[in-house]
């Protein structure tokens, strides 16, 4: 989906295919033609834009085989789908039936992530309408924190994480010299990685920009402002944005997803309502603010519902859950849809956007308590359809036009 922005440029909004992960091609290409087209439809339009994921065997046999990747764009054009960004964190195993921590590997520190990466960005340039004038990545924030430890040389394993990242930046370069296509990359901050929040992100983002031996140009490598990765790190959208400006640390996608909010976790219904989506395949960090504002944390919900978790139960609990956009838990939980909306209008509702790539990204459908996950594809789709025109309604309200 387009939106013209008010100053005239081009606002793009999709939705992340790794809700219905697929590991081959041929799994990438049945679920375009039965998931992505279907919502299009729902949707009433023409075009509909989707950040695809390609795990690392579908996107290897798409990088040995360019007939294949001329098909995969055939295919999105036959079905009125396009391609302007792509979702680089997990780099395989997401529908497995437990991720876990296993979604951080491998890091910024391992040559596969490097070069799976960079296969991404060259698919992308093959994939990009004709007429879009760059793509983007999103990435993992350089490696889950405890692959950091100062024990194993945390220093060592930042600068080869940020080395690494200096490389593709380069890489970056040539690629559109070649092709005549920008492609950027964005960190996406999120909950117990070595950048977890905004302002952690800054130095590193900023380092990478002074440093006078890196070729590559300094917008390359920049954020993916996750809206629920703010929120359950209690970040304030206006302070974190304006730090990041102040900074010049450019956004060159964002997320738009909720998390699941507790107002009071120490009351017995409360606890009984989060149980209920502490699940065994995905990591739900979970996080509440110390009396001096100080950020408390666990590793996963279910970790946080124990009595020894160390999380106090008087102040409000946020959980990294993303929540379908449109359909928040029933009371006594709510989700951070505020916080996203403050954001959005901050990102795109000002005289110019901030970033001109949106995806919603609501993975987690099947992992939610059993009645409340959509129980056919059907259903699956129309929820997803459901949280588009809701985020296209947020777009239309802050003065953007969609466009055909």
């Amino acid at each position: 989906m387009r939106f013209r922005h008010p100053d005239g440029s081009t606002v793009h909004l999709a939705y992340c295919t790794n809700v219905h992960p697929a590991e081959t091609l041929d799994g990438v290409l049945a679920q375009l033609r039965d998931h992505c087209a279907p919502v299009r439809k729902r949707l009433g339009r023409d075009r509909l834009g989707i950040g695809l994921w390609l795990a690392r065997d579908a996107a290897r046999a798409l990088t040995a085989d360019p007939a294949a990747l001329r098909r995969l764009r055939r295919q999105l054009d036959a079905l009125g789908l396009e391609v302007v960004t792509l979702n680089g964190f997990p780099y395989e195993g997401f529908g497995d039936q437990r991720v876990k921590y296993r979604v951080y590997r491998p890091d910024w520190t391992e040559p596969a992530r490097l070069d799976h990466t960079t296969d991404l960005a060259r698919l992308l340039t093959a994939l990009l309408p004709d007429d879009a004038a760059e793509g983007t990545i999103s990435t993992l924030p350089l490696a889950w924190r405890t692959d950091f430890d100062p024990v194993r040389g945390a220093a060592d394993r930042r600068d080869t994480a940020l080395e690494a990242l200096r490389t593709l930046a380069v890489r970056l370069d040539a690629l559109e010299e070649l092709t005549g296509r920008s492609i950027r990359i964005g960190l996406e901050p999120e909950p117990g990685c070595l950048i977890e929040t905004t302002a952690d992100a800054i130095g590193p983002v900023t380092a990478l920009h002074r440093d006078p031996s890196a070729a590559g140009r300094p917008s390359r490598i920049g954020l993916c402002l996750d809206t629920c990765h703010l929120a359950t790190s209690f970040e304030d959208p206006h302070d974190a944005l304006a730090a990041l400006h102040r900074a010049a640390v450019p956004i060159v996608k964002s997320q738009l997803s909720a998390a699941l909010h507790a107002e009071h976790p120490g009351h017995t219904a409360v606890r009984t309502a989060l149980g209920a989506f502490a699940e065994p395949r995905f990591l739900h960090q979970t996080r509440t603010r110390g009396p001096q504002g100080t950020l408390l944390a666990t590793d996963d919900l279910d970790e946080a519902l124990t009595e020894d978790s160390g999380l106090p139960t008087n102040r409000p609990w946020r959980a990294h859950f993303h929540v379908p956009l449109h359909a928040p838990p029933q009371l006594p939980l709510t989700s951070t849809m505020t916080v996203l909306q403050d954001a959005l209008a901050l990102l795109v509702g000002g005289p110019a956007p901030r970033t001109h790539h949106l995806e919603v990204e609501t993975y987690t459908w099947q992992a939610l308590p059993p009645e409340l996950r959509p129980r056919t594809r059907g259903r699956l789709i129309d929820g997803i359809a459901a949280e588009l025109a809701l985020a296209r309604d947020l777009l239309t309200d802050l003065g953007l036009k969609e466009l055909p």
